[in-house]
């Protein structure tokens, strides 16, 4: 791994990978009660949320910041 990336937890993970994680972890409910956004709540899918939090910064920190949070698997 080059310097420019080694302390970058999220290099080489998509936002999709991201956000399925999250979904498998919490589900849908949960995830908008960490993050309140309606993509999350009124009839969500992984589409529908990626095309938000593409284009949409503080959402998509807050979502990156809650994976990190993540218990890792072993």
């Amino acid at each position: 791994m080059d310097d420019q990336h080694k302390n970058n937890p999220l290099h080489g993970v998509t936002l999709k990978m991201v956000l399925e994680a999250l979904v498998e972890h919490y589900g849908w409910r949960e995830l908008y009660n960490y993050v309140e956004i309606r993509c999350f709540y009124n009839d969500p899918s992984i589409s529908s949320s990626l095309k938000f939090l593409r284009k949409t910064p503080w959402a998509r920190k807050k979502v990156e910041n809650l994976y990190l949070d993540l218990p890792k698997k072993s």
